[in-house]
């Protein structure tokens, strides 16, 4: 499929998992892909056009990531906002510090990033928002406050984006992963055989997500197919939800 010839993406938090599988499957598929990560020596090797070392946290990031655009790319069509971390704490013990650290990467940057975007978006012509919630973004988990109300804020930036940006061609959604194996997720699945038996139970599909999973989901949102779609959290999470 070359569904994405002529197609300029973004990709943040790219260096593994979700981020790497989704710039690898736009550049597959004919996109003109810039990628951006904290851990810059992993990016050289998916051929993306460009390559950014950053801190999407950092004050001057979506400054430096829309000149990265406009000089590698000339303008933006697709923008995916997969940077994210995970810890979690009782809310009893729950540091500013942390609470700080986790809103500023999955919800500060993503909506920074959007805001800087948005010029860039409404002269596509063809502009797409895809964020990485959670099914924290509809549910959530005692020890996971942070975490929780960081996805839930994923999901109602994004549904204001839409209505926003709607009438200038541009949509909005946000993707709902289930349990993928990732760089975040890979070691507590390897070391806890109980955890990983719980989720891959609980999924319809029995089986685990993969990045892979989740990078095929954003390519449809991103893809003129889902051009109807927008304001909408896509669960990608094996059925897991459906169990009780």
């Amino acid at each position: 499929m070359n569904r994405f010839a002529g197609v300029r993406c973004l990709v943040t938090g790219a260096a593994d998992g979700i981020g790497r599988a989704t710039a690898m499957r736009l550049i597959e598929e004919g996109g003109a892909v810039l990628v951006c990560d904290r851990n810059g020596s992993p990016l050289e090797e998916l051929g993306a056009r460009a390559a950014l070392t950053l801190d999407v946290t950092a004050p001057d990031a979506p400054a430096r990531l829309m000149a990265a655009v406009e000089t590698h790319l000339g303008g933006l069509d697709v923008l995916v906002n997969n940077a994210g971390i995970s810890a979690g704490a009782p809310i009893e013990s729950l540091s500013d510090e942390l609470w700080h650290r986790v809103l500023g990467v999955n919800l500060e940057s993503v909506f920074r990033i959007s805001r800087a975007a948005i010029g860039l978006l409404k002269a596509s012509g063809r502009g797409r928002i895809i964020n990485i919630g959670s099914v924290m973004s509809t549910h959530a988990a005692p020890g996971m406050g942070a975490y929780t109300v960081s996805k839930h804020g994923v999901a109602g930036l994004t549904r204001t984006l839409a209505l926003e940006l709607g009438p200038f061609g541009v949509t909005a959604n946000y993707i709902q992963p289930g349990a993928i194996v990732t760089g975040i997720t890979r070691g507590v699945f390897a070391a806890d055989a109980g955890f990983r038996e719980f989720w891959t139970n609980k999924a319809a599909v029995k089986r685990l997500g993969q990045p892979e999973d989740i990078a095929a989901a954003i390519a449809f949102l991103a893809s003129d197919e889902a051009s109807f779609i927008t304001g909408h959290g896509l669960l990608v999470d094996g059925g897991a939800l459906q169990s009780p």
